[in-house]
């Protein structure tokens, strides 16, 4: 994976060569002397390691008690042989006895996870790498490169990506809804229509700012588009609206459409900027969380832009075309007005 240039980091904990002792017990010979091997191991324990006895309470606190031998027992491999340990006769038996100390490697701690050992992997994708694109091209290689014995699995926040899925139908269904309302408030398609035609608009303002700033794709931006989406079609409302009205007093489709970008052009600037200056901090935010603020920023406050000054132009055409498609093909003339 860090060789890989789609990849900025990736790194892990796990090390396999870690030098250690190996005690290797001959269970037969322990057998035979009549010594229960779990005296064996709880002498290992608490000599080498330590042993909890009890607790005793003093100066109004509780200390533990535990049992360990001194450093000075315990720092060569020779004194672990020189350790003993009680048979069921009452003898003294010494482990060097039974029991073998050589020099091995191994992992200093093996982590468990869905009950399987494993190795945990840390890593970040480069520059214009998406973390969905990122956690693909880790896949790509574990299928690659790990051997059938072995497997992976994702846990914390890509789990978490992972679980969430692919966010285009969560878009789709944020859009459906809104033309929905729309479509209930208005009771006229294509009013609806002309109206979600501008979140279009923004979407290419958000789209052409992510790429020039060499930003990825994250949960943050796809909050900001589906932020867009209402912003869009207030500002789309505003024209639409008016349209309509005009319309209903008798004015030709064209009459009405240039009527109403003309008296709501004032307007929709006055509280598009209010917006857009609003959010303008988050686009050069700095320090703790500052990359999380400029994702969301930068996707609202460049689609807000493009919303507003292309659809002061485009969406008086929209409804030039769509109401004239409804009225030559339906006979549909709009008449809701709000």
């Amino acid at each position: 994976a860090s060789q890989d240039p789609r990849i900025a980091r990736a790194f892990s904990t796990f090390r396999a060569n870690v030098p250690q002792l190996f005690a290797e017990v001959n269970r037969t010979k322990v057998e035979d002397l009549d010594i229960p091997l779990s005296e064996v191991f709880s002498t290992l324990q608490a000599y080498l390691g330590s042993s909890y006895v009890n607790d005793f309470n003093k100066f109004n606190r509780t200390f533990q008690v535990r049992i360990q031998a001194e450093p000075d027992f315990r720092a060569q491999i020779r004194d672990i042989g020189a350790l003993e340990v009680r048979s069921n006769k009452g003898k003294m038996v010494p482990l060097a006895t039974f029991v073998e100390v050589r020099p091995d490697f191994g992992p200093m701690v093996v982590n468990r996870f869905n009950m399987y050992p494993t190795a945990s992997v840390t890593g970040s994708g480069a520059p214009g790498v998406s973390s969905g694109q990122t956690l693909t091209i880790m896949e790509e290689l574990a299928a690659n490169f790990l051997p059938s014995s072995m497997g992976f699995d994702w846990s914390d926040m890509s789990f978490q990506e992972k679980m969430a899925g692919n966010p285009l139908p969560v878009f789709a269904m944020c859009i459906i809804f809104t033309y929905l309302v729309l479509c209930a408030q208005y009771e006229s398609w294509s009013t609806s229509l002309c109206v979600m035609m501008t979140v279009t608009l923004g979407l290419c303002g958000t789209v052409a700012a992510v790429m020039v700033r060499q930003m990825d794709n994250n949960v943050y931006t796809q909050i900001g588009i589906v932020l867009l989406i209402a912003l869009a079609c207030k500002n789309a409302i505003l024209i639409v609206e008016f349209a309509v009205e005009q319309r209903n007093e008798g004015k030709s489709l064209f009459e009405a459409a240039a009527e109403a970008a003309r008296l709501r052009f004032r307007p929709i600037l006055m509280t598009s900027f209010a917006f857009i200056l609003g959010t303008f901090p988050l686009v050069i935010a700095s320090g703790a969380g500052a990359a999380s603020r400029q994702a969301l920023g930068t996707a609202v406050f460049y689609g807000m832009i493009a919303a507003t000054f292309l659809g002061v132009v485009f969406v008086p055409i929209f409804y030039l075309v769509i109401a004239g498609f409804s009225e030559r093909f339906f006979g549909e003339k709009d008449s809701s007005a709000s």
